[in-house]
């Protein structure tokens, strides 16, 4: 199992990975960096290899999938995880792997927009895109994370090894985030200075496309982790539609006697009943969630013991190691 690991998702990054590779090798030493291509086309992977990085492979395009993969296949008591195009600055990589180090974080996010991202980034909607995602999940979710999608930050092995990514492209920070929230887990924010692409090298974010997508998960996790507010609101609302249009039936009622409008009735009647469906859904659902954040503690421990299993049979392999290299050395000097 690696002290830490730093992963870097690329795709046609053949301009600055290598700069990316060397300076955060110089920042941490001991640290041990994996290079995720996904299908470049411009020789990212040989420059990530000449500069010294395990290079592996993601064949499913997006970023949540190369994730996926990295997650998957790398051991680590730390991760740092980076973009490779050289917008993030390695000065600032030991103070997002301190805290998980020292204080065991589950997850440390590097906080761009609290220094130079608004003066550096040349992309408006991208701007108000950050400003809004944001704001908007800092409200609904009653949290305050500085960055919901920087492409800087280190993880625990707990949360690496429990985080079940779902997300295929861009979006997968927001899910990280939304995830590392919901599950009380310990979420910190270090200030980094961000700097904008090198001239000539390319953004693969789409503001339009990706930035609907991360609405779009916004609102489907919002339905996963509170499924009693969502649902409760889409009851109160259908509610209140059904009670609006018995009104004037039920007032002719009461002047008349009669129920001449039995259309409405039975379409006031229908739209209460799919309401009282909604508000029991969102309850049963409540209670799941609440049942699956106490077996997601299980899972916390487990993975705590695997990672003990780790350590444990290093130990014992440093000892043997240890063991035969005096036992050669004595038999040498005889």
């Amino acid at each position: 199992m690696d002290r830490i690991a730093i992963l870097i998702p690329c795709y046609n990054e053949s301009k600055t990975i290598g700069k990316v590779i060397s300076e955060f090798r110089n920042e941490l030493p001991d640290a041990v960096i994996y290079v995720y291509d996904n299908n470049s086309t411009d020789g990212t992977a040989e420059i990530a290899k000449k500069a010294g990085a395990v290079v592996r492979y993601e064949h499913q395009q997006g970023k949540g999938n190369v994730i996926r993969r990295m997650f998957r296949e790398v051991n680590a008591h730390c991760y740092l995880m980076v973009d490779g195009d050289d917008t993030y600055p390695a000065g600032s990589a030991k103070d997002l792997v301190r805290p998980v180090i020292e204080r065991d974080a589950d997850m440390v996010v590097g906080d761009r927009l609290s220094s130079t991202y608004f003066d550096e980034n040349k992309r408006p909607f991208h701007n108000f895109g950050n400003s809004f995602v944001r704001k908007t999940i800092n409200k609904i979710f009653r949290c305050d994370i500085k960055d919901i999608m920087t492409g800087y930050r280190a993880f625990s092995y707990q949360f690496v090894k429990t985080f079940p990514v779902r997300s295929k492209g861009f979006e997968i920070e927001t899910e990280m985030t939304i995830h590392a929230v919901e599950y009380n887990m310990q979420v910190e924010n270090v200030v980094v200075q961000y700097q904008d692409r090198p001239e000539g090298s390319e953004s693969k974010l789409n503001t339009y496309s990706d930035g609907f997508r991360v609405i779009k998960m916004i609102e489907k996790l919002y339905r996963n982790y509170h499924p009693f507010a969502y649902f409760g609101i889409i009851a109160a609302i259908l509610a209140a539609i059904s009670i609006i249009m018995m009104i004037p039936v039920f007032a002719t009622f009461l002047s008349t006697g009669l129920v001449p409008r039995f259309p409405t009735v039975i379409i006031s009647g229908g739209i209460m009943v799919i309401a009282i469906f909604m508000f029991v859904a969102g309850f049963i659902l409540h209670n799941l969630l609440s049942k699956d954040k106490i077996d997601f503690e299980f899972r916390l421990n487990q993975v705590q013991r695997w990672k003990d299993e780790h350590i444990r049979h290093e130990k014992n392999a440093a000892l043997r190691q240890g063991r035969q290299a005096g036992s050669m050395y004595i038999n040498d000097q005889r």
